[in-house]
């Protein structure tokens, strides 16, 4: 044969039919996709009290929904308390619903070759937000939220694009917890409420 590597390439019996399942998948995701949610009522957006604070699933990849790039939640920050602090490789959009506050933002200095390294610089910079506002994120930041307020609360929406996780990029670090973070602890609505209440 003309080609000198005929030896090597030639080799092997394994037979798969890849391809065609990449066809049979296409194929079946209608009907898969009419199985999935559109609409996600208030009663089916689990509560999650995270490393990161008190929180409402809107849209995740393990809520059977259709949305296949975006995960968000609801965060509640109580008067004068915190997020967590953490860094992902994502960029992040948080939309104010309501409250006041700031955000602390630390760059990181990155580098990837074999390996994946990063290294949190000194300098910290802080965005004031109120209510109305976006706060942008950009990738691998780490970043904390506020609430400024004493008596009131803080709402955020969060939005993170999944493209990363689905690229086997998931490089999520939680550096500090937030204050009302309580290992196995269950939120109720009366919970929920008096993290809501103003002091």
């Amino acid at each position: 044969m003309a080609w000198g590597e005929s030896k090597v390439w030639l080799k092997g019996g394994a037979n798969e039919a890849l391809y065609q399942n990449l066809l049979d998948d296409a194929a079946q995701a209608p009907e898969r996709n009419r199985q999935r949610r559109k609409v996600i009522r208030p009663e089916d957006m689990p509560w999650e009290l995270a490393r990161q604070g008190v929180l409402k699933h809107l849209l995740n990849s393990q809520m059977n929904t259709r949305m296949e790039t975006v995960d968000a939640y609801m965060q509640i920050i109580p008067p004068g308390s915190r997020s967590g602090r953490h860094r992902h490789l994502a960029e992040e959009c948080l939309y104010v619903l309501e409250g006041r506050g700031y955000d602390l933002h630390q760059d990181c200095d990155v580098e990837i070759t074999d390996t994946y390294h990063w290294k949190v610089q000194d300098e910290v910079k802080r965005f004031e937000w109120e209510a109305g506002d976006v706060i942008y994120v950009p990738p691998n930041t780490v970043h904390q939220h506020v609430n400024a307020s004493p008596d009131q609360p803080v709402r955020l929406i969060s939005a993170v694009n999944r493209i990363y996780k689905q690229c086997g990029l998931n490089d999520l670090e939680q550096l500090e917890d937030a204050p009302e973070y309580q290992p196995g602890m269950q939120l109720t609505e009366a919970l929920v409420r008096q993290y809501l209440a103003r002091k």
